[in-house]
C-alpha cells in the first residue's frame, strides 16, 4: 500500500489526506492540535459524500488512516509527504528540516503554501530538490488543480514523478514555469480580490452583490473555458486578434484600482463582515461546504460529460481505475450516488435508475468489442424495449452495483438483464431491456461483425445454464 504523511492537519491538510484515503493510499497525519482527528473526520465526511459521487466506477478501496504524535514516525517509508503548516516560512524551514531527518530521501515533500517560492523553501534544507510547491485549492478533495512549483534545484525527474503521483489521485498538476510570487492562480484571485475591496469601499455594491456578478455571469463560463478562450469567443469570427485590437485600448483607461489596496481599517473589516453575515450567516459553515461540495459535483459531472475543464482531468482519472473483480455475473456499474440524481424525497429519482441500466448496457456492450471505435465504424446497439421494476429506494452516497446477464445473444438481438444492487447487496430494481444491432450508415437492423458476435455469444452461453431470473419476462400489470 503506498504510503502519504500530511503535516499540518487544517483545513487544507484535511483535504489532502481525503484526497489520498479515498484513492487508496494509506494516511498518517501529523498535528499537534488536540482537535486534529476531529477536524479531519468533519473534511472526511464530506468527502466520501461528494468525491465517489463524481465517478461512474468505484474508487479503490479506501487506505488506512492514522494520528501520529511523532513527526519522525509519520514519514518514515512515505511516498508523499504534504506540508501544509502556516505560512511562515521560519516555521516551514523548521518542518522541512525535520521531515528530512527522518523521511526517504526519494520521497516527495510538497508544501501546500500560496505564497513563497519553492528557492526560499529550500534555503537551507538538507536536500533542497526533494522540496517543491504543490499548491491545491480548498476543497482539496474534490477540485482537481494543483500548482506544482519546481526550482533550479529540482531536478526534472522530481517534476515528473510528483506530477504522475498526483495524476494518479485524479488530480490536475499544472507545472508552473518560473518561481513567481503567488504562483499563478493566486494572482489572478489577488487582484479580483483588491478590485472587490475597492468596489464594497466605496459602495458600488455589497459582498452578495459582487459574488451574484461572479456566479451568475464570468464564473460559469470560467469553469469550463478559462479566461483567454472565453475572450477569443467574444473576437467573433475574427477570433483573439479581433478582440485585442477592439478591447486591447481599453487597458489605458484608468478603471481599476489593482495598483493600490484600500487600508484595512476597522471600519471597512467591519463592513465587510457584517454583509457576508447578512449573505450568508442562516448557514453554518458546514451547510456551506457540503452546498458547496454539491454544487462543484453537479457541475463537474456537467463538464465531465463533455470533456470541458475539470470534466477532463475525471475522464482522464476514471479510465484509470480498475474494475472490479470478474464474478459469475460481469459488474458492470459500481459507483455511488450523487446527490443530483436524488428527487425532493431524498431518494434516487425514478429516471436515474434507467440511466444507470444504460450506463451497464454502455459497458457491456463495451466488453463484447461494441465500444467507441467500433461505434465510430458505423455498427451499434439500440435499445428498442426496456422493463424496470423498482424494489427498493436508493439514496444520496449509497453503493450501486449492477450485474449483467444475457438471456439471449444471438443474431441482430441482444437481451440483457440488469440487477441494480443497493448497499449490502439489496436488490434495488431490475431493468430488462432489449437491443438491436444496428447499421448505422444505412440506419437499418444488421448483424454484428463477427468479433462482437463471438463475444457476446460466449456470454450468453456461459449464462444459459443460469436459473431465469425473478421478474424477467414480466409487463406492467401483471400481477406477482
Amino acid at each position: 500500500m503506498t504510503t502519504a504523511a500530511i503535516i499540518g492537519g487544517g483545513v487544507i491538510g484535511g483535504g489532502w489526506a481525503a484526497r489520498f484515503l479515498l484513492n487508496g493510499w494509506d494516511v498518517r497525519v501529523f498535528d499537534p492540535d488536540p482537535q486534529a482527528e476531529r477536524k479531519i473526520g468533519e473534511v472526511l465526511a464530506n468527502a466520501r459524500r461528494a468525491l465517489p459521487s463524481l465517478y461512474d466506477r468505484a474508487l479503490p478501496p479506501e487506505g488506512k488512516l492514522s494520528f501520529h504524535a511523532d513527526m519522525a514516525e509519520a514519514v518514515s517509508d512515505a511516498v508523499w509527504i504534504q506540508e501544509s503548516v502556516p505560512e511562515r516560512l521560519d516555521l516551514k524551514h523548521k518542518i522541512h528540516k525535520l521531515i528530512q531527518q527522518h523521511a526517504p530521501k526519494d520521497a516527495i515533500l510538497g508544501s501546500s503554501t500560496s505564497g513563497f517560492k519553492p528557492s526560499e523553501l529550500q534555503e537551507g534544507a538538507l536536500n533542497p530538490g526533494q522540496i517543491i510547491v504543490a499548491h491545491p485549492f480548498n476543497p482539496v478533495y474534490l477540485l482537481p488543480l494543483v500548482e506544482v512549483v519546481p526550482s533550479a534545484a529540482t531536478p526534472d525527474a522530481v517534476t515528473r514523478r510528483a506530477s504522475a503521483l498526483l495524476n494518479s489521485v485524479g488530480m490536475k498538476p499544472l507545472v508552473v514555469r518560473k518561481e513567481i510570487d503567488a504562483h499563478i492562480a493566486d494572482r489572478l484571485l489577488e487582484a479580483v480580490w483588491r478590485e472587490g475591496l475597492w468596489l464594497i469601499k466605496d459602495g458600488i455594491c455589497t459582498t452578495e452583490e459582487l459574488d451574484d456578478a461572479i456566479r451568475f455571469g464570468f464564473g460559469l463560463r470560467w469553469a469550463q473555458m478559462g479566461l483567454f478562450e472565453t475572450y477569443r469567443i467574444a473576437g467573433g469570427e475574427a477570433g483573439m486578434k479581433h478582440f485585442m485590437a477592439q478591447f486591447g485600448p481599453a487597458l489605458e483607461w484608468p478603471w481599476t484600482k489593482l495598483m493600490d489596496v484600500p487600508e484595512f481599517t476597522d471600519e471597512l473589516v467591519d463592513l465587510i463582515a457584517s454583509q457576508s453575515d447578512a449573505q450568508s450567516g442562516h448557514m453554518s459553515i458546514r451547510d456551506l461546504e457540503r452546498l458547496r461540495d454539491d454544487n462543484l459535483v453537479g457541475m463537474m459531472r456537467a463538464l465531465k460529460k463533455s470533456g470541458s475543464g475539470a470534466g477532463g482531468t475525471i475522464n482522464s482519472h476514471e479510465a484509470m481505475l480498475p474494475d472490479p473483480e470478474p464474478a459469475d455475473l460481469p459488474v458492470t456499474v459500481s459507483r455511488r450516488i450523487p446527490q443530483s440524481w436524488t428527487d425532493y424525497n431524498g431518494h434516487m429519482n425514478e429516471a436515474k435508475y434507467l440511466e444507470a441500466a444504460a450506463q451497464a448496457t454502455d459497458r457491456f456492450m463495451e466488453m463484447i468489442g461494441c465500444d467507441a471505435e467500433y461505434i465510430a465504424s458505423g455498427g451499434s446497439y439500440f435499445t428498442v424495449e426496456s422493463h424496470v421494476r423498482f424494489l427498493n429506494e436508493m439514496h444520496e452516497g449509497d453503493a450501486l452495483t449492477i450485474t449483467t446477464q444475457v438471456l439471449k445473444g444471438e443474431g441482430k438481438k441482444m437481451h440483457l438483464f440488469h440487477r441494480l444492487l443497493g448497499p449490502d447487496g439489496k436488490l434495488a430494481a431490475t431493468v430488462e431491456t432489449l437491443l438491436l444491432h444496428m447499421d448505422m450508415k444505412a440506419r437499418v437492423s444488421a448483424l454484428p461483425s463477427d468479433e462482437v458476435a463471438a463475444r457476446l455469444t460466449a456470454y450468453a452461453t456461459a449464462h444459459a445454464g443460469m436459473p431465469m431470473p425473478e421478474g424477467a419476462g414480466r409487463h406492467v400489470g401483471q400481477k406477482v
